[in-house]
């Protein structure tokens, strides 16, 4: 809590609300430290507990346990922290015509095509079981589980003959030449 701050408070409170000046003076960087907490700034966090304790002067008649002023603070802090972010502005620019997206080079057809070929020709050389299991787990998209139960076998070795099969296929040379 700065000087400016403390003496502001202090001098405003002095006139009715003696002891409102004195609770500052002792929590005030408690409450520093609380305001700084909920903002992105130090400067933000000295106005957002300027408001707080405004809010808590204004107050001061209406508290009834004044043991309990911290927690009123707080709150106030908080509450006002939402408001400031409630109202904060959202930067929109209207335009009449909307800017012209950037177009991506498009990979070519024809090859993605040969590519796709290129794979389908690789799996077909696999062993029958391992292109069954591969097959089933990534063209038909079933689960490790639904494609055990379909082919008969327990779910490590669905496991182990696709790991294998991914091997041979990132070893396949027309794989390799096509990518």
């Amino acid at each position: 809590m700065t000087a400016t701050t403390t003496s502001v408070c202090t001098s405003a409170s002095t006139a009715v609300y003696p002891s409102f000046s004195s609770y500052v003076r002792a929590r005030g960087p408690v409450l520093q430290r609380t305001a700084r907490s909920l903002t992105s700034n130090p400067c933000d966090a000295e106005d957002l507990l300027q408001t707080a304790l405004t809010k808590t002067y204004l107050a001061w008649e209406r508290i009834e346990d004044h043991r309990a002023l911290d927690g009123y603070v707080r709150r106030a802090l908080v509450n006002t922290r939402t408001s400031q972010w409630r109202k904060r502005k959202v930067e929109e620019f209207p335009y009449d015509e909307l800017p012209e997206r950037e177009a991506a080079p498009s990979a070519d057809p024809a090859e993605q095509q040969a590519l796709r070929d290129a794979m389908w020709r690789a799996v077909l050389r696999l062993p029958a079981r391992q292109r069954a299991m591969v097959v089933l787990r990534y063209y038909e998209d079933l689960t490790e589980v639904q494609t055990a139960e379909l082919l008969g076998v327990s779910v490590g070795t669905v496991k182990s003959a696709v790991s294998r099969a991914l091997g041979k296929l990132r070893e396949d040379p027309e794989l390799s030449c096509a990518a």
